[in-house]
């Protein structure tokens, strides 16, 4: 059967070329005469696979020699908690950037930690992302937390807040090696590697060394300690290696990060990306029929989110696109209306055969 046009939110569309990569590893990797799942975590074949990882990720984000790179497990979920834990202590604040459902259940993750509060709430809409003069950081905040792009609504960062020299923390789970990111200013990143790093089961982390410190500050201060499990010095003293990782999604974000490189790195696939977004966005502009969600200076080039004038027409537009063979096109639950998610591995080929199918729909509904 031939592949589909994919527009899943995540898990999400993986290049054919690493499929193939992934399929061949698993009866027999690396000449050991083992398959990939089969391999011990402690082996010097699996080592290779998660020092190629970082190696990859290092030079395609431009992360600084003194940052640290974690590959653990619980999606960005587990990192809403995680992520306070280690970086709060009594007394210490955090503050909140409120653009979605991400960010508002890392916030209620964060409460659990210490004194984390919403600066910047939306009324209305969740159409845009704030402007840096719209908020004002607490005093007694140790870091910022924003998600940088949102998949529900389509809205995204298109750079990351002005804090004022304060450290930021950010969810990139959905546009993570999308583009450049300046890492020198995050104390902490983290990202689900089901949008662009690979299948689900990873969850990518870069740590700062204040935040080593701050988690080091954390396990001294918290009565008990820090659990072994959310401990990220403990995390980082182990190389991710403390219990067994998931190794065959590290291998997959290995041979994703290095296809990623053949695409010659995020600088290229951003031009690659904007040039897809653009695409949609200029047909969803063309007419009336279609509403997009964001407001254009907060529209995403990850996540295109949109409307066509009912309910029901929506619906028909994600059955007969299925027919023609344009899969995952409903908006999120929560939301509902229409989403095409475009990540990384998403081509300009399926972008012309969604515009087509659009003004074919257009034509015959409108």
């Amino acid at each position: 059967m031939p592949r589909l046009h994919n527009f899943s939110a995540g898990p999400a569309l993986l290049p054919l070329s690493v499929i193939e990569q992934l399929i061949d590893a698993l009866p027999e990797f690396d000449g050991t005469g083992q398959g990939l799942m089969e391999l011990s975590h402690r082996s010097q074949s699996f080592d290779n696979v998660i020092v190629r990882a970082e190696e990859h990720l290092r030079t395609l984000l431009g992360i600084p020699k003194s940052y640290t790179v974690l590959f653990l497990q619980g999606g960005a979920s587990l990192q809403f908690f995680m992520c306070p834990l280690n970086l709060l202590c009594p007394g210490d604040g955090a503050d909140y950037l409120m653009t979605g459902t991400w960010s508002s259940k890392a916030l209620v993750e964060a409460k659990r930690c210490g004194d984390a509060r919403p600066v910047w709430e939306i009324q209305g809409p969740l159409d845009r992302v704030p402007q840096d003069n719209e908020y004002t950081i607490r005093d007694n905040s140790v870091f910022v937390h924003y998600t940088s792009n949102n998949t529900i609504y389509g809205t995204q960062y298109s750079a990351a807040p002005n804090t004022n020299g304060l450290a930021l923390v950010s969810d990139m789970s959905s546009d993570i090696c999308s583009r450049p990111i300046d890492v020198a200013q995050h104390d902490v990143i983290y990202a689900g590697a089901q949008k662009n790093l690979g299948p689900s089961g990873v969850t990518l982390v870069i740590l700062s060394p204040r935040a080593l410190e701050r988690s080091a500050l954390s396990d001294r201060t918290r009565d008990g300690g820090l659990p072994s499990m959310l401990n990220y010095g403990l995390m980082a003293s182990k190389r991710s290696l403390f219990n067994t990782p998931n190794t065959f999604g590290i291998y997959a974000l290995e041979r994703m990060l290095s296809w990623l490189k053949d695409q010659g790195g995020v600088g290229a696939i951003e031009q690659k990306n904007t040039a897809k977004a653009n695409t949609l966005y200029t047909e969803l502009d063309r007419s009336a029929f279609w509403t997009p969600y964001a407001q254009p200076n907060s529209r995403s080039i990850m996540n295109v989110t949109w409307t066509t004038p009912s309910p029901d027409l929506d619906a028909l537009f994600v059955k007969e696109a299925s027919d023609a063979g344009l899969v995952a096109l409903r908006g999120h639950r929560s939301v509902g209306g229409l989403r095409a998610s475009i990540y990384n591995a998403c081509s300009l080929d399926s972008i012309n055969a969604l515009v087509s199918f659009m003004q074919n729909f257009e034509s015959n509904h409108g």
